[in-house]
């Protein structure tokens, strides 16, 4: 018996009292759709104001999050390029402001003057080339820098959330929907890992082509990874019954679809009552609770029609509970306008000066940035530890 204790591997744990952990919490990995409706509730904080202060702190406590709990997988090392990709939108914002001219006032700052373009008649009211005033490049950056701060909120939800655990939260009505959307939102991990890879094998093989020259020895084999692995994944998720239609009968189908059809009508006119302070008061709450009613009726009707069965349901529990808040109560702060000056949410570039911060906007961002100690430390995949040998097994 001793023997056999120097031979074979035991994991780490296995029988064995459960280790003191000095109080603190145990790794795990935090439900998917609790990191989704905190980035979807910063990124809606976000829609909600240009003030720079406010956007560069967004960037700041996603970077805070991001660092104290993304994991190793390969879909939590893309937000790097999400910070590209912001940057991206920021300079095409720009340019653009710049091509198209609007025109300055005598009170702008006079920057430089671009050629003009003559337009024909039917192209009036839009002027290629003219002067370039520093009002309109910063307020081009800064409508740039919202976008691009919510951008990096649905990267920051791709790179802590593992898109192919959502899947099975989903309702069985959305079930196949919820298939391509899985693929479509796991492609951009998998173009990061495929980068990744190949940077890494030009590197061992001393790739002396760079920049434009060593595109086409990129690009190439970066596809075609990412078009083989699309393929497995869909091959293995048909061969274990992903997306399958099920037994529903024709009148079950039409029933659901009359039921879904009619609740996403009831939730447009809901919420065109509620933005729309002139519209008939049906069309408010009463409309949203009643096309809330239908869609729920025809998510349970057509979830009859798929059988599946779940291994190891992902827990929600007061982590869970506590990382969509944090993210909930800063949206709805930033849209009370409690205790702060609205107009501090969209400072005026006319005339020019420099934005205020204020401190209950920043104190609502700033509670969003407690998920990053909220949520427990991500779980480690569990080493493989061998048993010391003892005399008789030598």
């Amino acid at each position: 018996m001793a023997g056999a204790a120097g031979k074979h591997p035991a994991r780490a744990g296995e029988g064995a009292a459960r280790p003191d952990t000095g109080g603190r919490r145990l790794p795990r990995t935090l439900h998917p759709v609790a990191w989704w409706i905190w980035a979807l509730a910063l990124a809606t904080a976000v829609s909600r104001t240009n003030n720079p202060l406010l956007l560069f702190l967004v960037l700041a406590v996603l970077g805070y999050v991001i660092t104290l709990r993304r994991t190793d997988a390969p879909w939590a090392r893309g937000f790097t390029y999400y910070l590209y990709l912001a940057l991206t939108v920021v300079a095409i914002r720009v340019v653009f402001r710049a091509v198209f001219a609007t025109g300055i006032t005598p009170d702008d700052h006079y920057l430089f003057a671009l050629p003009r373009i003559p337009t024909p008649d039917w192209y009036a009211g839009i002027q290629l080339g003219g002067p370039v005033s520093l009002e309109a490049l910063l307020s081009a950056a800064t409508d740039g820098l919202r976008l691009a701060c919510m951008l990096c909120c649905i990267g920051a939800a791709n790179t802590l959330a593992n898109p192919k655990r959502a899947l099975r939260v989903l309702p069985g009505a959305l079930y196949e929907l919820g298939v391509a959307v899985t693929v479509s939102i796991s492609v951009a991990p998998q173009l990061v890992q495929s980068v990744q890879r190949v940077a890494r094998a030009r590197r061992l093989r001393a790739g002396r082509n760079k920049g434009l020259k060593a595109l086409r020895g990129i690009v190439v084999p970066v596809l075609e990874d990412a078009l083989e692995r699309s393929l497995r994944l869909a091959a293995a998720m048909d061969s274990r019954g992903y997306g399958r239609a099920g037994s529903a009968t024709p009148r079950s189908r039409r029933l659901t679809g009359a039921l879904m059809l009619l609740g996403m009508c009831g939730l447009c006119a809901g919420a065109y009552g509620l933005l729309d302070a002139t519209a008939p008061k049906l069309l408010g709450l009463p409309a949203l609770a009643v096309g809330s009613v239908l869609c729920l009726a025809g998510l349970r009707l057509g979830g009859r029609r798929v059988t599946r069965t779940t291994y190891r349901p992902d827990p929600w529990r007061f982590a869970e509970w506590a990382v969509a808040s944090c993210g909930v109560l800063s949206a709805v702060l930033l849209f009370i306008d409690v205790g702060y000056n609205p107009a501090e949410l969209n400072p005026s570039i006319y005339p020019l000066s420099w934005p205020t911060l204020p401190p209950v906007p920043a104190a609502a961002i700033l509670l969003a940035g407690a998920a990053g100690f909220l949520a427990p430390p991500p779980s480690a995949p569990a080493p493989y530890i061998t048993a010391p040998r003892t005399e008789e097994a030598a």
